[in-house]
């Protein structure tokens, strides 16, 4: 009997506890989670129309693809006032796509944007790529919700002065003003450089490149700022290029690519396979002048893979299993996209980081299989 009352004792004794216990708990307020570190960019609003859908079903019906990028840096996307036709480095390889998956290079819009547009106008969907000299960050790779497709331009920051400023290092500008564009990568390296250095300098921001440049044409800038590459395209449009030297240093990392949205790997794919098979045409000798025969005539199965003699590596993207022989035949391999807008006949811009990597550069395509 004794050993009946301990029990029933016990259970009445757990059980008030463990209702004491659950009413305890539901009164403490949840623990809040630790902040996180503010973004570097904040997210931008995402319409509907730019999740969840098939940009290749899109672009196809619309007969035109739309290409965010640049009206105003020569060399890599510039409107010509002659011909008012966009022509550059970027916008080839936004014929490129178009090529592949439209069969007609030529039929593509570009939709001209500074550097803060171009990020809503991929967004909301309005754009269905954008190439446009973007840097690959971690950022925006996250926060904004884009894939970046295989860089096309390895480039850095690099800093233009008048010869005759006797400035021969970033140094020598302190207490000097530097034009620099909003909205860029170039506007926080610049803060981020100069304050490891110790150079105290007053930043003069623009909104657009050509005011930027302008600004300090004109003398209201010591230096000016933006990458190497862009530095000497804008250096082509000074009234008096000769009166102006960049310096030797290389202030950051800029790796320059086509970039697209979150949420349809398919499309991703395309660019990707786009960008990597004009890697490969340069590496396998394959031009836009030779393209067709080696198409018919190749043994090599690399190449037969590669221009879609044999397998379906296209249909496994969604196009047509040539898609690459008409991106080479209309655009060109790397090589040919690359002197035609920055080679010698160009504005002369050295390969180095952007040879192939047989040639003890960068450029590398995975195996067309």
């Amino acid at each position: 009997m004794i050993r009946k009352f301990i029990a029933l004792s016990m259970i009445v004794l757990f059980t008030f506890a463990l209702i004491t216990a659950l009413k305890i708990t539901s009164e403490v307020e949840p623990v809040q989670a630790a902040p996180q570190a503010p973004e570097v960019i904040a997210p931008l609003p995402v319409t509907q129309a730019a999740t969840g859908t098939n940009t290749l079903a899109t672009v196809q019906k619309r007969g035109v693809l739309r290409c965010v990028g640049n009206a105003n840096l020569v060399g890599f996307g510039y409107l010509d006032p002659d011909t008012n036709e966009f022509t550059g480095f970027d916008v080839d390889f936004c014929k490129a796509v178009a090529a592949a998956v439209l069969g007609d290079a030529e039929a593509v819009e570009i939709l001209p944007s500074d550097a803060t547009q171009r990020f809503p106008l991929l967004q909301s969907g309005e754009g269905d790529l954008l190439v446009r000299n973007t840097t690959w960050t971690i950022s925006r790779d996250t926060s904004l919700g884009f894939n970046f497709a295989p860089t096309t331009f390895y480039d850095g920051q690099g800093m233009m002065v008048r010869v005759d400023s006797g400035i021969e290092s970033l140094e020598d500008l302190e207490g000097g003003t530097v034009c620099v564009q909003q909205g860029t990568t170039t506007e926080k390296n610049l803060a981020d450089v100069m304050r490891a250095l110790g150079v105290s300098y007053e930043p003069v921001v623009f909104q657009d490149a050509n005011d930027t440049r302008v600004a300090y044409d004109e003398g209201r800038c010591d230096g000016f700022t933006t990458d190497k590459s862009g530095l000497i395209a804008e250096q082509t449009q000074l009234e008096n290029p000769e009166d102006h030297i960049i310096l030797e240093e290389t202030m950051s990392k800029e790796p320059l690519g086509p970039v697209v949205r979150h949420g349809d790997d398919q499309w991703f794919d395309i660019v990707k396979w786009v960008t990597y098979g004009v890697f490969a045409a340069e590496e396998y000798g394959i031009t836009s002048e030779n393209v067709e025969e080696m198409a018919e005539t190749s043994e090599d199965p690399v190449i037969r893979n590669l221009l879609g003699a044999e397998g379906d590596l296209g249909v496994g993207l969604g196009l047509e299993n040539d898609f690459m022989v008409q991106v080479i035949k209309q655009v060109g391999n790397y090589g040919e996209i690359y002197d035609r807008h920055l080679g010698p006949d160009a504005l002369n811009v050295p390969r180095a980081l952007n040879s192939q990597w047989v040639d003890g550069g960068l450029l590398y395509a995975p195996p067309f299989r």
